[in-house]
Order: C-alpha cells, then structure tokens, then sequence
C-alpha cells in the first residue's frame, strides 16, 4: 500500500480517537485514508489551517484520546506558535503531529527539515525510512508520547509517504473513547510562574528519551570495521544498497539521539561519513560527540545539502569520503535532446486561467501580481503571478507594495481554501490601512491541488456531512470591502468590465472569480457543450493557442481542439474571427 495509507491504518491499529489536518502534499492521504476506513469510529475534520487543526488535536489530547494532526512541513510554521508551548503543557492522551517533509521540494516552496523544529521543541521526532517503518512507528509514537506525556513529531517524507510496498498490518483497536477533560491551571495555564517550572521538567525528561529510543531500536548500530557510516531516514535505505560488508552502519530512526550511545559507536572508528537528507542534523551531533574521529558530510561538501538522495547521489559521497561502495551508478541521466518542455499547467476549462486572462488584458504588464499556494500558482505561465511565498501572503505582500507607494496597479490572486487559510487577516488589514488594490478569489468551491478536500465554502464536511457554506461575499464585506463583486470566469465579456470597474475604483476592490473545478465538476456528472474550430472560417492567428489551453492544438496552421476540451467557451469569446463555435451537448 502507499506510504500514506499505511501511516493511517498504523493510527487506527493504535486505537486514534481524534484526527484534524490542513491537507498539504505529501501529507493529504492520510486524513483522506482516516476518512475512508469503516473499521473503527472516530472524529476527523480537516481545518481551516494548520494552526487551528494543531489546537484541536492537542485539546483533545488533553482530555485523555489519542489524537493525530497532520500537515506539510510548511505548515508546521503555521503550526508553530502552539507548537513549541505544548511541549510545556505536555499531553495526556498519545499526542502525534505528522509534518511530510518535502525534499527536492516537488511540491513546496522550500525544502525545510521538520526535524530542527523537534529539537527546538524538545519533542521527541520519529524518522521512518520506508513504508513498513513508517507503519511500525506511528504505533509506537502514540505509546512514546503517553509514556512521556509530550507531544511526537513524526516525519514522514515524499519518498515514504508516496511509494508503495507490501506493508504486514495488524489488528485495528477497540471502540472509540471518548475524553474527559481534568482541570489543572498549573499544567494547561502558560503564565510565567508555572511556565519555568514546566519548562524546568521538559529539559529533565530528555536523557531518559534518548535512552528510551536505543531501548526501543530505534536508533542502533553494527560495529564492522574502522570506517563507519551514520545514516536517517530514507537516506538509509540508499546506503544499505551500496555499503560493503566491512563498513559499520548506524541507524538513527528517532530523535533525539543518545549522545552517550552515539560515542560508543563513532569512538571505535578512524573515519565516518553521515548521510541525511536536508539539514545536517544528525552531522552536528556526531561532530560534537567525535574527537579523533574525522567526520565527513555536509559540511565538508561530501552530502548535498540540497534536493533528495539517492543510492547514484549516495554513491557520490562515499567516493568523496574516499569509502568504498558496492554497484555501479551512473551520473546525471538528462533528456533526450529535441524534448519539448512540459511544464506543469492549468486543466483545460479551468476557470483560474480565464480570470488570469482578462485580469491580465485590463491591468496589462505594469500590473504588479502578488499570488498565493495553489493550483493558481501556475498563472505564472500566463505573466499573472509576480510573487509566491507562503499561504495568505497575496494579498499582505500585496498591500505592503501598494502602501510602500508604487502607483502601478496591484492585482492580488489568492483561492477560497487559502482565503479562509490565512487571507481573512490580510484583507482586514488592506482595508484598515488603506491600500490601493484588487483582491482576486479564484473560488473553485474546493480545495483542489492538493486532492479535492473540501473547506467552509464547499457545504459538506471531511465526512461528506452537510455543512453550512460561508459566504465570501458577506465575509469580504465585514472585513471592511464596499467593493465586492462576483463573476463567472466564463462569462468573458462581464468579467472584462468588472476589472475595468475594479481598476477605476479606488481603495481594496475584492473580485470573487467563482466556477467549480472542472476535475471535480465531471467527477460529479457536470457536463458542458464540446466546442470546435471552423477550419474555413480560422485565418491561424494564433490568439486561441496562446490562450494557453491544453485543450487548443495547432494543426496545419490552423487552430484545432482536441478531447481535453471541458466546454468553458472562453476560447469561443476570445477568437477574433468568430471561428469556434460550440457542438450540441454530448
């Protein structure tokens, strides 16, 4: 089964009783897999953002449930703030965060390393090198967190979380519990006077965790020779490919490490290398234990301390440390030559590229395009997105540029689920301080890049309950908008003079672009009229290929569309010579 799956079939064998997430790749299939599952009854939501889900998974733990929260890495910034008290507070009940960390950054903004947030918490952290470790750990991260009563970090990778391996299961748990809160002021209140005294007992229970994780095996080691090799996490299944018989191995499985253990390892060899993925975490622990030891890795340039590993990249830093390996690995494997590019790009029929569009012709190139995290992010190809940083930054970075002074007009794209993310405050903000700006909300009524979840403004629950829709409208309104209109993306005429009326307008215009994901729309038996091109009447312009829609080919100097079309029309609207029209509908 997928990493993700056997993450969340682990949870249910050991007996969860309470999981909240904000779906983030490689993490969302978790709480999806949670969701699914008939065998055992308990609650799940997916919140409105990472932080919002951390507070509840840990209240629950509070009251005695086993409790899970996941997210992405990045979300654990969001997460952050509550983060680093509940180590203080500690929990009652088995209390796991999931943070998937994303090295290569596939899918993310950066490539940050979960397991320094874990140690800047002094939490304990769990770091699975494969599918069935991943499986075998989540069990044992909800008994480690009740024997110590603190919060676990687990981090699962996108190399965990997305492969596939035949995973041994075991049983699911009993019925569901339910909590029971007990009142303790001095435990659960974080003022200053209990906080010191909290914080006095965090740092006490620390050797006996490290120890506790050798006690488990989960950090171990095989002495075989004079060289040694200290490997974490998936990075450890590249070097048992390539490690020769007479090199020493240790396994750091969890954090945080025993230092007393680790000596009786690097003391007994002339040379180690340490193989991790992302930041030198283990490395720094091993320098500071070694003293005649000569230790290579990161730091010496023998590790990348970029993107992900692999057994040729592994390879590589043995040679380099002048160890040995076994195999033989090519080096860069590049394309053919001649290949077109294929770039990520919007569906064919998404609304999002039809609003790019005609935001982009009225505000035109010295338009300045703040975006956000989501599929709109690949307006980028369209010369709509100007910058990108985290959730909710569009419409901040948008109002900081407009407040610094720049008169050319600011265009800000942000998605409904990333609205009611972290936008809500940005908006508040624009409006309070009086910025000079357009808000656009691409409503797509789903959370969609990361596998169609649903959020407040879709009307149903994580369970498919009915749930009342927000509105944005209102929503926008109370954070102090007079300016705020809805359109259809593929109403093209009206959505081109509703940005003219926005650019006209001073002050913070909100425009909500609202037309369902057409993934999910023909998940759901949407169907819409096929269009094709008039070959007679088509003179190869080309103003429909550079649309920018999957769906548009040219053929013979002449506009063609394929079976990718969704039926959106904008195409038909946007051809000078009138020469697409649509088919009955299919």
């Amino acid at each position: 089964m997928l990493g993700n799956e056997a993450i969340a079939h682990a949870c249910v064998e050991a007996g969860i009783d309470f999981a909240s997430g904000y779906p983030g790749t490689p993490s969302s299939e978790v709480v999806d897999t949670l969701r699914r599952q008939k065998v055992r009854d308990f609650y799940i939501e997916w919140s409105v953002n990472e932080k919002v889900a951390f507070e509840n998974a840990l209240g629950a733990a509070w009251t005695g449930v086993r409790s899970l929260v996941t997210m992405k890495h990045v979300g654990l910034n969001v997460a952050a703030d509550p983060l680093m008290t509940s180590a203080y507070t500690g929990v009652k009940g088995g209390f796991v965060i999931l943070s998937a960390d994303d090295p290569y950054a596939h899918s993310s903004q950066n490539e940050q390393d979960s397991r320094v947030y874990a140690h800047f918490a002094r939490i304990p952290c769990f770091d699975p090198a494969g599918v069935q470790e991943a499986h075998d750990m989540m069990a044992a991260a909800f008994s480690l967190s009740e024997e110590f009563s603190l919060p676990v970090l687990f981090r699962p990778t996108t190399r965990v979380c997305h492969s596939k391996s035949d995973v041994e299961l075991g049983e699911p748990a009993g019925d569901h519990r339910k909590g029971s809160f007990e009142k303790d002021p001095k435990q659960y209140v974080v003022i200053p006077a209990h906080t010191r005294i909290l914080h006095k007992k965090l740092n006490e229970k620390q050797a006996a965790l490290a120890k506790r994780l050798v006690e488990l095996g989960f950090n171990r080691y095989e002495i075989k020779g004079k060289t040694g090799i200290i490997t974490s996490g998936i990075a450890s299944e590249y070097v048992n490919e390539i490690v020769p018989g007479d090199v020493s191995v240790a396994k750091i499985g969890a954090y945080p490490i025993d230092e007393e253990w680790l000596v009786g390892f690097v003391s007994k060899h002339e040379t180690i290398l340490v193989v991790e993925e992302c930041a030198p975490v283990v490395e720094e622990v091993v320098r500071q234990v070694a003293c005649e030891t000569v230790i290579h890795g990161k730091k010496d340039g023998c590790v990348p301390y970029e993107g992900e590993l692999d057994p040729a990249s592994t390879a590589a830093a043995f040679e380099k440390a002048g160890i040995p390996y076994n195999g033989d690995f090519p080096g860069d494997i590049s394309p053919a030559e001649g290949l077109p590019p294929r770039p990520p790009i919007l569906c064919a029929g998404c609304g999002h590229r039809a609003t790019f569009y005609a935001m982009k012709r009225i505000f035109g190139n010295k338009g300045i395009y703040p975006s956000d995290i989501g599929c709109y992010t690949l307006g980028l190809q369209l010369g709509a997105v100007d910058t990108t940083i985290c959730m909710g930054a569009s419409i901040t970075i948008g109002s900081g540029i407009s407040n610094a002074g720049d008169e050319n007009p600011v265009v800000c794209t942000i998605g409904d689920s990333t609205f009611l993310h972290t936008g809500i405050q940005g908006l508040i903000n624009a409006a309070y301080n009086g910025a000079n700006m357009t808000v656009v909300i691409l409503d797509n009524r789903i959370t969609a890049m990361t596998g169609h979840q649903p959020n407040p403004n879709t009307g149903v629950t994580a369970m498919g309950d009915p749930s009342p829709a927000i509105s944005l409208e209102a929503l926008c309104r109370t954070c102090g908008v007079s300016f705020v209109e809805t359109i259809d993306p593929y109403d093209y005429v009206t959505m081109i003079e509703t940005f003219k009326r926005a650019k006209e307008t001073p002050g913070v215009k909100v425009i909500i672009s609202r037309q369902p994901c057409v993934i999910d729309a023909r998940r759901r038996g949407i169907k819409r009229k096929h269009y094709f091109v008039d070959a007679e009447t088509c003179t190869g312009c080309g103003v429909c290929v550079k649309y920018g829609c999957p769906a548009i080919e040219f053929i013979d100097e002449k506009a063609s569309i394929n079976s990718l079309c969704s039926g959106c029309g904008v195409c038909a609207d946007i051809c000078p010579q009138g020469a697409i029209r649509s088919e009955v509908k299919r």
